[in-house]
């Protein structure tokens, strides 16, 4: 059995179990951020595009039948999209400021665009997810717009390297306003919480701030690489 994900590690040092889970873009089924949960029987939704993904997910968790998957992109709109596949990342071509071109440096290539069909999340959110992961490569807003559910938790990959969200400031203006705060941050991800459930402490808060200034740190240090290189 896959050791516990970090995500589901500290929920459970929380005592916080979902009785909904749900990801949107997951690559190989062992790379779930709430693979933990699907394995314990917990209701579970996966969103993922790419067929060979979507092949590996079935054949990997065949006999759990409280896994629903959905092997669609999460999109503005409903009907198909162009998406790039790049190595693990998977991304809407129409993005010019995905992980993969800004931090990689990556050039698009015709032989790597795919057409899938897309939907708006709200097609796919039953309204009862209480744990949502989000890692969409930059469209992460597009789930949150069309989100129905209110879910106690919510990790986005909002960062990287040099890398920023490209809508960052919609996504941090929706939580003030649905009232959700930073529970932590990864290399990657910040994870949202409604305080209601998951109680920040003060240590909790004082990591934060730790882990801000050393992000910010990478990033001016991956900056001056790119620059010197670039010189």
């Amino acid at each position: 059995m896959k050791r516990l994900t970090k995500l589901c590690d500290k929920l459970s040092r929380k005592g916080f179990i979902p009785e909904h889970a749900a990801e949107v873009g997951v690559y190989h089924p062992e790379t779930s951020n709430i693979y933990n949960y699907i394995i314990q029987g917990i209701k579970c939704t996966l969103v993922e595009p790419d067929q060979k993904s979507v092949e590996l997910i079935k054949n990997h968790f065949s006999d759990f039948p409280n896994l629903n998957l959905y092997p669609v992109a999460v999109y503005d709109y409903n009907g198909e999209i162009s998406l790039v596949q790049r190595l693990a990342s998977t991304f809407v071509s129409e993005l010019t400021n995905s992980p993969a071109i800004i931090n990689d440096g990556y050039k698009m290539q015709e032989s790597d665009k795919f057409v899938v069909e897309c939907k708006t999340f709200d097609q796919i959110d039953d309204g009862s997810i209480d744990l949502l992961s989000l890692d969409v490569e930059g469209s992460e807003w597009y789930v949150i717009k069309h989100m129905v559910s209110r879910p106690k938790v919510i990790s986005i990959e909002t960062h990287g390297a040099i890398y920023v969200n490209p809508f960052l400031n919609k996504i941090l203006e929706w939580m003030k306003k649905n009232d959700y705060a930073i529970w932590y941050k990864t290399d990657s991800d910040t994870v949202f919480v409604k305080t209601d459930y998951i109680s920040i402490n003060t240590f909790e808060r004082i990591s934060l701030n730790v882990k801000n200034c050393n992000l910010l740190f990478k990033k001016m240090r991956k900056k001056l690489k790119r620059d010197v290189l670039q010189s």
